[in-house]
């Protein structure tokens, strides 16, 4: 079993930032595929971000979102985390952290194995 464990969302302004964490526990070596998801209200669960935790290769889903936000993970810790800058307000979401076992890129939430309980993100105009 993982144990993801979200912090760092919260109410910020139009152009400003955030730093979403992802603290990991229990089986983490087990893990192959780390991702952020953000849910807003009435909307599906959409992919964010993702990285392997072993080489760090990274995928954005979204080019609105690409030079923006940065996801990065420190293995020692073992923590995912989410920079977001210049944030606009329909960034406003939930935003979850998932990990995945398989190996295997994946985009589709039912595809991840683990998921924290999800942190939220509000920007105002």
């Amino acid at each position: 079993q993982v144990q993801l464990v979200e912090s760092g969302g919260g109410l910020v302004q139009a152009g400003g930032s955030l730093r979403l964490s992802c603290a990991a526990s229990g089986r983490t070596f087990s893990m192959y595929l780390m991702a952020w998801f953000r849910q807003a209200p009435g909307k599906e669960r959409e992919l964010v971000a993702t990285i392997t935790w072993s080489a760090g290769t990274t995928y954005y889903a979204d080019s609105s979102v690409k030079g923006r936000f940065t996801i990065s993970r420190d293995n020692a810790k073992p923590t995912v985390y989410l920079q977001m800058n210049n944030l606009k307000p329909e960034d406003t979401a939930v935003y979850y952290c998932a990990a995945r076992r398989s190996t295997g890129f994946r985009v589709a939430a039912r595809d991840y194995d683990y998921w924290g309980q999800g942190t939220q993100v509000t920007v105002s105009s």
